[in-house]
């Protein structure tokens, strides 16, 4: 049944029993244990577009209030009841948008667009939107024209079919999570369910809050970039005019007019930006090149040119993504604030809008999000969170070792892979022979680079093609590093080929305990039947199956850092705040005077995390204060 709360008469309702109804509404929803609740708004920036209808209930009685006439705050307590469970469909937008008018923070809920992204998690072309869960689960059709009348409705009453409208989604998000829990069941994934439904508060929580940026200082270094670049484009030309072999690109004259120096006129025909041109310019002395975009560049780096050219892109780059165009983020309240994606094939989450996890980590453009006068950054990072995971995982005796007595992974690899010749390369005060600890010996360095490439390659899947194109050798180079590791390393090899060979015999594969994320391979039987593709659907399947769970493990561990710090933070409502989280940093603000206190609290729920999953205690987190945000 339908309830109406508003200001405009309806067939249901009438204008003096509004608070009635309001009444009647908090006494049924405080007996439920599981309700459903929506909105809908002006827009989509919370910032800025009002909350104009909010919807609560369940499958029999659902309450539509009209937010700009009737309070919601009567609701509070049962938005906040950790013991009744709250249905949504895409939690972190309502959640924002009703805190950001009512200042209530929901707590206990089951977002439904995330539990269907984790049972078709790695299965392509399924569909999340509210409409397509309730055509496949409730058998019926969503009017999406009805949404969009929310936008341009301003003081109008609200209709009959609007009204119906929002108490549907109501009614359809409870059949929903019935059906989707029978699935959750059957594959065992009540655990990530938790685990994700729990994250997604606080990841709404740092959209929510947003960080502060310094245009000033952004500026500043945008110019720089921009200098640089210019810069660069001008060397590019000077070399293209001395050099014999390109004068083919030099203009023969030159068309100016009454108000050009002749001087500043380009003498090159050539569009550094157009990477057809680039390439035509750089085939005069490199033949064999077949494009400009891709890593292949990189093999011809000794070329000033091409040396030059590189670093063209790099600084136009950083001026296209971090430039002035970076300000078209702040919203209304002067704050960027980024949108998370939360669930990827691997279970990581990504950022868009701007994307955060993109910004350099040279900490040149993230010194320039700072925080509030008197408060500081607390942020914390995991210390080598996905070796740790291939460690725990494989067992590895050697690996355990040097994790146990902080030795320098990288170095231990490669003393076991080179052998002699690392033993050889050793200069006199060489810190690794004396603890085994990082040194600075020309010799050990390259070849300490050359395993490390190999070490965090395992999590990605890294085969020698890869390799090759990273550490700048050839091919058969690659192939004999790999194998010369793997015989160094045998439980390493046998814990990825096992990984392997689960995902190719058996369709899936699953992250580390107790959370056991599914990551389903896309037509895994037709790979397999399908004789002229399967040897390379089957090598993209086992690469998959090998990197996920490393992956997806770090990204579990991470989010139960999230849950943890974020209900810390609410239970004792302590002055701090979460901001950001990139991979396996978790970056907070707080009050100055609380923030020795909360770098030492922070630590301990990071690792308290991290032995949820790599439960041998060897994971730690490193935990520092500044005043901007750093990496």
């Amino acid at each position: 049944m339908i309830h109406f709360i508003g200001n405009n008469k309806l067939n249901w309702t009438n204008k003096d029993d509004n608070w009635a109804n309001v009444d009647q509404a908090v006494h049924y929803l405080s007996q439920c244990d599981v309700i459903a609740v929506d909105t809908e708004t002006e827009g989509m920036d919370f910032t800025s577009k009002r909350m104009i209808m909010f919807q609560i209930g369940d499958e029999k009685h659902q309450w539509v209030i009209d937010t700009r006439f009737i309070s919601i705050n009567p609701f509070k307590h049962i938005l906040q009841n950790e013991n009744i469970i709250k249905i949504l469909q895409n939690a972190k937008f309502d959640y924002k948008f009703i805190k950001q008018w009512t200042y209530i923070s929901l707590v206990n809920v089951y977002d439904t667009y995330l539990v269907e992204r984790i049972l078709n998690c790695g299965r392509k072309g399924k569909k999340y939107a509210l409409d397509a869960l309730v055509e496949k689960y409730c058998d019926a059709t969503l009017d999406k024209s009805v949404r969009n009348q929310f936008i341009k409705l301003e003081g109008k009453p609200y209709t009959h079919t609007q009204i119906e409208y929002g108490a549907k989604d109501v009614e359809y998000l409870c059949q929903i999570r019935k059906k989707q829990l029978k699935q959750v069941e059957s594959e065992n994934l009540f655990n990530v369910v938790d685990l994700e439904n729990k994250a997604v508060l606080a990841l709404a929580e740092i959209e929510y809050n947003g960080l502060d940026l310094d245009r000033d200082k952004w500026l500043e270094i945008s110019k720089l970039n921009e200098d640089k670049s210019k810069d660069y484009y001008d060397k590019l030309d000077n070399m293209v005019i001395n050099d014999p072999r390109l004068q083919s690109f030099v203009l023969k004259w030159v068309q100016g007019d009454l108000f050009t120096d002749q001087k500043e006129l380009r003498k090159v025909g050539v569009n550094w930006d157009s990477p057809k041109q680039v390439l035509n310019v750089f085939k005069a002395i490199i033949p064999n090149l077949e494009n400009v975009n891709g890593k292949e560049l990189y093999k011809y780096a000794s070329y000033g040119l091409v040396k030059k050219y590189i670093k063209y892109k790099e600084y136009m780059k950083l001026c296209t993504s971090y430039g002035k165009p970076f300000f078209k983020y702040f919203k209304s309240d002067g704050k960027i604030h980024t949108n998370f994606h939360q669930i990827l094939d691997t279970g990581r989450i990504s950022s868009s809008d701007p994307n955060m996890q993109q910004i350099p980590a040279n900490n040149t453009f993230r010194n320039c999000f700072i925080a509030p006068e008197g408060w500081v950054f607390v942020s914390s990072d995991y210390s080598s969170q996905e070796l740790n995971v291939i460690a725990f995982g494989s067992k590895d005796p050697v690996w355990i070792e040097a994790l146990e007595k902080g030795q320098d992974l990288h170095s231990v690899c490669a003393e076991l892979v080179y052998g002699d010749k690392w033993s050889k390369s050793a200069e006199d005060g060489c810190s690794y022979i004396v603890n085994k600890s990082k040194c600075n010996c020309p010799k050990h360095s390259k070849l300490r680079t050359n395993v490390k490439a190999i070490n965090f390659g395992l999590a990605y899947g890294m085969g020698p093609h890869k390799l090759a194109d990273t550490l700048n050798i050839s091919m058969q180079d690659a192939k004999d590093l790999i194998k010369v590791y793997f015989a160094a390393f045998p439980a390493i090899g046998g814990f990825l080929n096992k990984l392997g060979g689960f995902g190719k015999r058996f369709g899936y594969i699953k992250t580390f305990p107790p959370y056991n994320r599914k990551r389903w391979f896309d037509k895994w039987y037709d790979k397999i039947w399908n004789h002229r593709s399967a040897s390379m659907e089957l090598g993209s399947i086992e690469r998959a199956s090998k990197n996920t769970p490393i992956q997806g493990a770090s990204a579990d561990m991470t989010k139960c850092a999230l849950v943890l710090m974020n209900n810390y933070i609410r239970d004792n409502r302590i002055p701090v705040k979460l901001v950001m989280t990139v991979h396996d940093q978790i970056d907070t603000i707080c009050k100055a005077n609380y923030a020795d206190e909360w770098k030492i609290k922070m630590t301990e729920l990071m690792e308290e995390a991290a032995q949820v999953i790599v439960t041998n205690g060897l994971l730690k987190a490193d935990t520092h204060i500044s005043e901007t945000w750093q990496k």
